[in-house]
């Protein structure tokens, strides 16, 4: 979804959302560097492991912001900030959050929000780092 820090400046500001703690997911190397993560070469995404109170604020409304802060539809790229690790990517941590993930995707697509195809990925959750 591009820079982890700025989609922790957002998504810490919603009523509900216990923590937002940046970091790397959907790679191949262990405990890569910055660096490493910017060069492109280890497969990781800058992520945001988003921990929130289900009763104050659902999946699907983080969901919400989550299409409308970002671009979902320019791979590898957000903004002035382009390489692998800004790729758009949701990482589903149950088969209920992988169906409403891709439901509200294809509700975006549906609703023609945005004049390109989406490229999000939707993927298992393996490792944060």
């Amino acid at each position: 979804m591009g820079c982890f820090w700025c989609t922790e400046a957002v998504f810490k500001e919603l009523k509900g959302v216990v923590s937002v703690i940046p970091g790397y997911s959907g790679g191949e190397v262990e405990n890569p560097t910055y660096e490493a993560v910017c060069e492109g070469t280890t497969g990781h995404a800058e992520v945001a492991q988003i921990e929130f109170d289900p009763d104050v604020i659902t999946y699907s409304q983080l969901l919400d912001v989550f299409w409308h802060v970002h671009d979902p539809t320019t791979p590898d790229r957000q903004g002035n900030d382009r390489g692998p690790q800004y790729r758009s990517e949701i990482f589903y941590h149950s088969d209920e959050q992988k169906q409403t993930a891709q439901g509200s995707r294809q509700k975006l697509e549906a609703d023609q929000v945005y004049p390109d195809p989406v490229v999000t990925k939707i993927t298992p959750f393996t490792t944060f780092l």
